[in-house]
């Protein structure tokens, strides 16, 4: 007998609904299965396979499972009945609770909640046609033993849900980092779309895949060899707890290349800094852990020469634990090889950087020693082809069709940012696909608009963009956004507050799969607008207005509106809240043709809420 992986221990599945289950034994078999009180029986298929579907069930558990066929037998354990809800997208989907612990930490010590269960879906791709059963993975609990390597963004909408409803979670996480959204459209779709066929007919190519990673595998390898071979700070040591670096040069952590004799270098930076540490710090018995922010490219981190830890690319907040015994009272040292492989090398800034030891902290900011170890030409990018068109689709999302769910969570859209025009119409294409996919109707399916990242300066809007495609979505029938332009950090593409996130995403669902109709489940969204008084004003009308429109925590002035006339020139505008309306003017606009709001990568200034606390979505009158 063979089963899905995700059909398996552990498993949740979906309350009030009947359940397909299904398999594969022996041909002309009769397949048992006794659950909950219940006996159902299916005869195999001429190839062996067979499908039965449990009755409706309400909440509870856990159960017991038993199938058998012939004279084999399945026993399947912990199962639970509530609700299931699928995860997809990229990286800030995927994102582990692990990578929240600057901001969580205390929440997620207290956490140790059982009947909230998470299935990893296994990260794999293929490019010549759906994959019909899921192979590996399994079915973990929100408990401190797995808490860490749950979805953030999944298991704060878990909570919220479970607190809520009293009822077992179900979280199937499908999501890849960095993949575009064409990877996870089906073929046919994306031919109906257009563009992509020459991409997708190439990686059908099984010999042109195998032949590029292991052209990407060589590449890789040879430079970190050259590199390697070449370091001086390597063949002399530079990592030891002794070296003198008195004579190398001055670099303030944080801070960029951009500016020094570093900004073009690719290849190896060693930076050393020597820090007393009190001995009340090495008596403690808490474990001692060392902050430094995020580093681009990678690094090798060392204290009083060990290698504490390093970490092979730009995004991960560098987190590393010192071991027990390694500090002593008095003078330590650190050093710290950044490898930048194509990137502009940073130690990113208005991030941590310390040591710490309970509530004990010491500050490791400020003046460090630099000595350039190798110089290299920059490393050539490899090709992921997870990030193909139709790919992880095939493999990630067609295999689980079977599968009965409640709903999609979905946060995905920073890998489309180079070109948004049209975005609204692929995620259009990937709902209907989803949807197909189940076959259960159009059930709902909740998405994250971007966050806020970048300068609060910077010109560029094709992140306003790219969000100003995902508002357009909710033409989507059955769909909710959850908007975090409040939430990012401007100098982290992985923020880490995933807990608003995921609350955000829950009054979604409260919304269109737990019928709380009467329920403010967003921030105000634009839907019309008038000329106003003589022609010189313009009037904004907005949904989800709630107990009325508010300026956030009682600022003066509204913010993050702009103008423009006929010219399509924009001005900051000035805009007052009317009742549950926006009007905004410009003394040098006589005739204003249009608003945008929030339009930026980091619309810092923007400003509009509901009284109930949720922002605003941007958006842009133009068509």
């Amino acid at each position: 007998m063979r089963l899905s992986s995700i059909i398996s221990d552990g498993m949740v599945l979906q309350r009030n609904s009947t359940v397909p289950l299904w398999g594969e034994a022996a041909p002309g078999q009769t397949v048992q299965i006794f659950f909950n009180g219940k006996e159902y029986s299916t005869p195999c298929d001429s190839d062996g396979s067979w499908r039965m579907t449990l009755e409706a069930m309400e909440p509870g558990g856990p159960f017991e499972m038993t199938l058998s066929a012939g004279d084999q037998e399945i026993v399947l354990r912990d199962i639970l009945i509530g609700d299931v809800w699928v995860l997809g997208g990229q990286s800030n989907m995927e994102l582990p609770v692990r990578r929240t612990l600057d901001l969580l930490a205390d929440e997620v010590k207290q956490i140790n909640l059982p009947l909230i269960r998470q299935f990893a879906v296994p990260q794999t791709y293929n490019f010549h046609a759906p994959v019909r059963e899921l192979t590996g993975g399994q079915w973990i609990s929100a408990t401190p033993e797995d808490i860490l390597n749950f979805s953030a963004a999944g298991f704060f909408f878990a909570k919220e849900i479970h607190e809520r409803y009293h009822v077992p979670i179900g979280l199937i996480h499908s999501a890849v980092g960095g993949t575009p959204i064409e990877a996870w459209i089906s073929e046919q779709t994306l031919r109906n779309i257009g563009g992509y066929e020459a991409e997708m007919e190439q990686c059908k190519d099984d010999e042109y895949v195998i032949a590029t990673k292991k052209k990407d595998e060589e590449r890789n390898q040879s430079w970190y060899d050259r590199l390697n071979t070449n370091d001086l700070g390597l063949k002399e040591g530079w990592s030891k707890e002794s070296w003198d670096a008195s004579d190398w040069d001055d670099f303030v952590v944080p801070g960029s290349w951009a500016g020094s004799e570093l900004e073009s270098l690719r290849g190896a930076v060693w930076f050393r800094k020597e820090f007393e540490v009190p001995a009340s710090m090495t008596e403690s018995e808490v474990q001692i852990l060392l902050k430094l922010g995020t580093i681009v490219d990678a690094d090798d981190t060392y204290i009083n020469g060990v290698c504490i830890g390093n970490t092979g690319y730009m995004y991960p907040p560098r987190r590393y634990p010192v071991p027990g015994g390694l500090l002593k009272p008095g003078i330590n040292s650190i050093a710290v090889r950044v490898v930048t492989t194509h990137n502009t090398g940073a130690f990113i800034k208005d991030m941590p950087y310390k040591l710490v030891a309970g509530d004990q902290e010491l500050d490791l900011r400020g003046i460090w020693k630099y000595r350039i170890g190798a110089v290299t030409e920059a490393l050539e990018s490899q090709t992921f082809f997870q990030y193909k068109p139709s790919g992880v689709y095939n493999c990630m999302i067609s295999p689980l069709r079977n599968y009965r769910i409640k709903g999609v969570l979905w946060y995905q859209g920073e890998s489309n940012t180079g070109q948004p025009a049209g975005y609204s119409e692929k995620f259009a294409a990937l709902v209907g696909d989803w949807r197909r996919n189940w076959d259960i109707g159009e059930f709902p399916f909740i998405f994250t608009q971007l966050a806020n990242l970048g300068e609060a300066d910077d010109p560029q809007t094709n992140w306003a963009e790219l969000r100003e495609e995902q508002r357009k979505s909710l033409r989507i029938p059955n769909t909710a956004m959850a908007v975090t332009i409040d939430i990012g950090e401007y100098n982290d593409l992985h923020p880490q507050d995933k807990k608003t996130v995921g609350q955000r995403l829950a009054l979604g669902a409260r919304k269109l799969a737990y019928g709380e109709d009467q329920l403010v489940y967003s921030g105000p969204l634009f839907k019309a607008v008038e000329r106003d008084g003589n022609g010189d004003a313009l009037r904004l009308y907005f949904d989800q207005t709630g107990a009325g429109l508010a300026v956030r925590n009682g600022e003066s002035e509204l913010r993050g509106f702009e103008v423009c006339g006929y010219d399509g020139v924009f001005f900051p505008a000035e805009a007052v809240i009317s009742c549950d309306s926006v009007i905004v003017t410009h003394d040098r606009v006589r005739h204003p043709s249009h608003v945008r709001y929030a339009w930026a990568n980091n619309p810092a200034d923007a400003n509009l809420y509901n009284r109930e606390g949720l922002p605003a979505s941007p958006f842009t009158t133009e068509v």
